[in-house]
């Protein structure tokens, strides 16, 4: 995978996730941040940090990106999300339009 084709997410804790930027892109957050017009740190460095996030529930997020890429066309399967995990997510889930 070429560098120009990854995004890096970055947890709170500095934790840092290296994915493709078609996962990454199914979030409507983040397409912004990387597709917008001007001078943008995120657009110029291919970085995207999200204080207020988890590490694990970033990871989480993570995979939720390339499961919807492999599922959402049709084919019914559950993504599972940990009980302990439900209202951070959705609180990530929500910032990041997915």
């Amino acid at each position: 995978m070429r560098k120009e084709d990854t995004v890096k997410l970055i947890s709170a804790e500095g934790f840092e996730f290296v994915v493709h930027k078609d996962a990454a892109m199914v979030s409507q957050t983040i397409r912004n941040m990387l597709t917008s017009p001007g001078s943008f740190a995120e657009t110029q460095h291919g970085e995207v940090t999200f204080p207020e996030i988890s590490t694990t529930i970033l990871e989480k997020i993570c995979k939720y990106f390339y499961w919807n890429l492999e599922f959402a066309s049709g084919k019914e399967t559950e993504f599972h999300i940990e009980p302990e995990l439900t209202l951070e997510l959705m609180m990530a889930a929500n910032y990041l339009h997915t």
